[in-house]
């Protein structure tokens, strides 16, 4: 938008000195268009150059985030401390911003050097143009203001017009780097919703069963879950046990319908899930995942999101806590259930690994109405 604005503001500056220009000399004035010229066509190869270069160093850029994660964050203080990693992070880091500046202050120099050229060539043109009045000058075919407005408007005819080719290169540049933006948000979701979705109803009868559900994440091989068939009665609580990797946590992000089998069936009272809306489906289900979330709010908050229609003062919230055998250190705290969690804003207090996770069972529980609870190691 700013650059459309300043190549309007500049065109109609430009359409006011272009009929003196023409008046006075047709050839200068085409002169001075292609002298400006040069600097556009520089500035759109080095948008190119630009572009490659990002793509070309994201994996790096997106590694040397992460060293700097490894070095400030709180989640991995204790470790980098007890192994001595700092020195070997530090230098990872530093090698890696120094592999990326290499490389940009190479592309910023050959980009320098290009416009000096093209700059130069710029004032030798308004050099060239003034002699040419003076010379005119000189012969009595004009006179001395003639000449000083003729060089004025040399130097605003050129100056305008190097904007306006500014501009357009300009709009060229952000539409390379826009593509990212626009390549994301033509993704269409792996998951998506039944043409004719069907409302989960409320109660079940029959409950849920797999029929032969195989799963394959993308990304693998090898199938998570193969083959798998398992009934879940209305009222029954199943433990499922397994070594690591055996696709406990993957069976219960499909229970959630975060994915859909690769093969076989999942249904509700014979329904498919997917046939069921999926938020409907998900407001019958509450989770704690093996890999809860930490949110830094109030404690009260922390257990609230579990069910946000509810309202935050809800005595739900206090008795979910009590449930999960939170209410007794969240009493404890500072300022009660009011209390900021964690260490990053200020006035927050921290909690234990074992605290946090009866705060994440306590979000579960405040989802009274739901039909299916799931625990991913709730006592991890």
């Amino acid at each position: 938008v700013t650059n459309l604005l300043q190549i309007g503001q500049s065109l109609i500056a430009l359409l006011g000195i272009a009929g003196l220009l023409l008046a006075y000399n047709w050839q200068v004035a085409l002169a001075l268009f292609l002298v400006a010229l040069p600097g556009a066509l520089v500035r759109l190869y080095f948008a190119r150059r630009a572009y490659a270069l990002q793509q070309q160093q994201t994996h790096a850029e997106r590694q040397s985030t992460y060293y700097h994660y490894l070095l400030t964050d709180v989640l991995y203080a204790k470790e980098v401390r007890l192994f001595q990693l700092g020195a070997l992070f530090r230098q990872r880091y530093r090698d890696l911003r120094r592999l990326l500046r290499t490389a940009k202050l190479a592309l910023a120099r050959r980009r320098m050097l290009s416009d000096l050229l093209v700059q130069g060539l710029a004032s030798l043109a308004i050099f060239a143009a003034l002699g040419f009045t003076a010379y005119q000058a000189l012969r009595g075919e004009i006179n001395i203001g003639d000449m000083v407005m003729y060089y004025q408007a040399f130097q605003t005819g050129l100056t305008n017009i190097q904007a306006v080719l500014r501009g357009l290169a300009g709009l060229y540049e952000h539409s390379l780097f826009l593509t990212n933006y626009q390549e994301f948000l033509a993704l269409k979701p792996t998951l998506v919703a039944h043409s004719a979705a069907l409302p989960a109803p409320a109660g079940e009868q029959a409950g849920i069963r797999f029929h032969g559900v195989t799963f394959r994440y993308q990304a693998h091989a090898r199938p998570a879950l193969s083959d798998i068939d398992l009934e879940i009665a209305p009222g029954q609580v199943i433990a499922l046990v397994g070594g690591n990797g055996s696709g406990k946590t993957t069976l219960t992000r499909l229970l959630c319908r975060l994915y859909d089998p690769t093969a076989g069936t999942i249904t509700r009272d014979g329904t498919d899930l997917r046939q069921l809306d999926p938020e409907a489906w998900r407001r019958r289900i509450s989770v704690v995942f093996q890999d809860y979330v930490r949110y830094l709010l109030t404690a009260r908050e922390n257990i609230w999101l579990g069910n946000v229609d509810t309202d935050p003062r809800d005595p739900r919230v206090a008795a979910a806590a009590a449930a999960a055998g939170a209410h007794e250190f969240i009493a404890r705290l500072s300022q009660g259930y009011e209390t900021m969690l964690g260490f990053v804003f200020y006035g927050g207090q921290e909690l234990s690994i074992g605290q946090w996770q009866r705060i994440a069972v306590a979000r579960a529980f405040l989802r009274d109405d739901v039909e299916l609870i799931i625990l991913d190691e709730p006592s991890s």
